[in-house]
């Protein structure tokens, strides 16, 4: 293909100019959609289009890689995931002398994105390929699976490494590339960034990366698709405990896979549980890229995503919704009560997961002799009612950064030191209630969901009585979560820096919102923790994002963060209440007074331009 000279000569902030990053992408590019939709903004001297495509090469960081399809650096295509996946392999080359004996699982979602030639399915094949052509064996599963499996597949397979291409819920433009490591979670530090200087260091493809066709006829490819789903379904099966229950439930269940991979592994997991498998939504059952019935594509957004669900759940005499996101990792649920769909909040369900799997740890262990062994985790950002939990019934909880690549990895770590891990979640409806598989898992979940949703039906009870019940055991948790969204990183590191040095005191953090006193601070982008002796935060820190903590006189706590994936700052808020403190109404109007104090004092949306989340 004859290459259009380039002739605009445009400086970026980075070390090479944009006009060279455009040449030596059209120098390595082999994709005949990619060059011409370069060589077109190019003619047209479309240079802000260009800035936005070439100015700086995605991030690769502990999610790995997330961003829209479409050419140049900035952006998921078949170049990038060469580039990727070489940098990725030597990186692996560098940890594992066995690599080429023990190999790799990818795995991929249903995405695709005609105007640029791209889809998971073709970015998983260019990754087999490049391996392929090292002479490393690759696991590829040959059709669409959820993530769950690439970590189970990892653990299973003994491997040193998995890929799933996917962009979970983000809108359909999106794509993504998440690594998990030879323990079967995904990665954390310093492996971010050894692959981050690994791939840097091997941008130009090798002669035969861009060759999938031949690589797909290697020896050397595998597909675990048959053997780990066969595997999956008998582990999951250790954590079904009422198979007969189950059976005779008239408990009636929808499903919705929201376009994603999920409906057929939700229906084969109700199957393992000997649950009467749950009402597909007709419209959404199937894979579509385009997601055409939701806005996003993304169950935690609530009742806009799940309206089909409902329409469909009221002419079956229906109760219970289950919702998985597009790769099938996280869950939502929703019960109509008195007549009104409720959908539970993650925190909600973390709750009810919570106390469901413990209970049946109990049952299973009435001694509780080995209870002190028993742990269950939350991110930071979760709300603390596990923690509630622990304090009363003596088992351990442990508290971990946001993102399940640290609650996967402090899973193992427990594990390894012979403990046993019942349960961990997120308030992002991430929950991981089968240590079979190390990360987030919207399959298992589901099905253990109907379980207990079977098992409550049994004394009459439904699942919003039960998580009441459970507040009024272990105390109230209240919590109110949202974002607003802001693309301009200067105002978002000039608005956590003014908290920072609040007055223009240097170091100095409010002591005041509002109407409420803060008693502490904990910042988890510098390492600062007013609660401890010396100031100094228990957990990791990172300075590459943005999260401070704040602890109010009144019992209630708020953090603010940015989103690794989303343009977005995020803050979380609970007021958590003792077990007899049951006035909810009172509780909930506290909350809602903080959070507008907190929004008015220190978000100030209006002279930082920030938008709130759409409705």
């Amino acid at each position: 293909m004859e290459k259009v000279k380039v002739i605009i000569d445009v400086s970026t902030t980075g070390d090479i100019s944009l006009d060279q990053a455009i040449k030596q992408w059209l120098e390595f590019d082999k994709h005949p959609k990619t060059v011409t939709l370069v060589e077109d903004l190019v003619k047209k001297g479309a240079v802000a289009e260009l800035r936005k495509c070439f100015s700086s090469r995605m991030e690769f960081g502990t999610a790995g890689l997330r961003a829209a399809m479409g050419p140049g650096i900035s952006r998921m295509n078949n170049l990038t995931i060469i580039q990727t996946t070489q940098g990725f392999c030597r990186y692996l080359e560098q940890c594992f002398d066995n690599l080429k004996e023990r190999g790799v699982v990818i795995g991929y979602d249903a995405r695709a994105h005609p105007e640029s030639g791209g889809s998971s399915k073709h970015f998983a094949n260019l990754a087999a390929a490049v391996f392929i052509n090292q002479g490393v064996p690759v696991h590829v599963f040959s059709d669409v699976v959820p993530t769950p499996f690439v970590p189970f597949a990892v653990s299973r397979l003994g491997l040193c490494a998995g890929i799933m291409v996917t962009a979970s819920h983000n809108p359909k433009q999106d794509n993504g590339y998440k690594v998990y490591w030879e323990n079967g979670a995904q990665i954390i530090p310093p492996h971010d960034n050894g692959i981050s200087n690994a791939i840097e260091k091997n941008l130009e493809p090798w002669p035969e990366s861009w060759n999938a066709e031949r690589a797909l006829k290697s020896p050397l490819l595998r597909d675990p698709y048959q053997d780990i789903h066969t595997q999956y379904f008998t582990a999951i099966q250790i954590h079904c405990h009422h198979r007969e229950i189950n059976k005779a439930s008239e408990v009636k269940i929808v499903h919705t896979s929201v376009h994603g991979v999920g409906h057929s592994f939700v229906q084969s997991a109700f199957n393992a549980f000997n649950l009467h498998p749950p009402y597909a939504v007709e419209e959404q059952k199937d894979p579509d890229p385009e997601f055409p019935t939701v806005k996003y594509p993304n169950p935690e957004e609530g009742e806009g995503v799940l309206a089909l669900s409902f329409s469909l759940a009221e002419r079956k005499g229906a109760t219970v919704v289950l919702a998985n996101d597009p790769d099938a990792d996280r869950l939502a649920i929703a019960e109509k009560s008195s007549g009104q769909w409720r959908v539970f909040s993650g925190n909600e369900l973390g709750a009810l997961m919570g106390w469901w799997l413990f209970h049946c740890w109990k049952q299973q262990n009435p001694d509780s002799a080995s209870i002190n062994n028993v742990y269950m985790l939350a991110s930071v950002v979760s709300s603390k009612i596990i923690r509630a939990m622990a304090l009363k019934e003596g088992f351990h909880f442990d508290e971990t950064l946001t993102g399940f690549k640290w609650l996967g990895n402090r899973a193992k770590d427990l594990l390894d030191q012979g403990k046993t891990v019942l349960f961990a979640f997120e308030e992002a409806i991430g929950y991981m209630c089968s240590t079979s598989v190390l990360d987030k898992d919207g399959v298992s979940a589901a099905a253990i969901a109907g379980e207990m949703t079977s098992y409550l039906a049994t004394t009459n009870t439904s699942l919003s009585q039960q998580l009441t019940a459970i507040y009024e055991e272990y105390g109230y948790h209240i919590t109110k979560n949202s974002y607003f969204i802001c693309h301009d990183q200067e105002v978002i590191h000039s608005l956590f820096e003014r908290l920072r040095n609040h007055g223009d005191k240097k170091g100095s953090y409010p002591t005041e919102c509002g109407r409420f006193s803060v008693t502490a601070v904990r910042d988890l982008t510098t390492g600062y923790d007013s609660s401890q002796s010396n100031n100094k935060a228990l957990l990791p820190t990172s300075s590459s994002s943005q999260m401070i903590t704040f602890s109010f006189s009144n019992g209630g706590v708020a953090t603010m963060r940015t989103s690794g994936t989303e343009p977005k700052i995020k803050y979380y808020t609970e007021l958590c209440a003792g077990p007899g403190n049951s006035d909810v109404a009172q509780l909930q109007q506290e909350l809602d007074d903080l959070v507008e104090a907190i929004v008015e004092n220190f978000f100030q949306p209006k002279k930082n331009n920030l938008q709130p989340k759409p409705e």
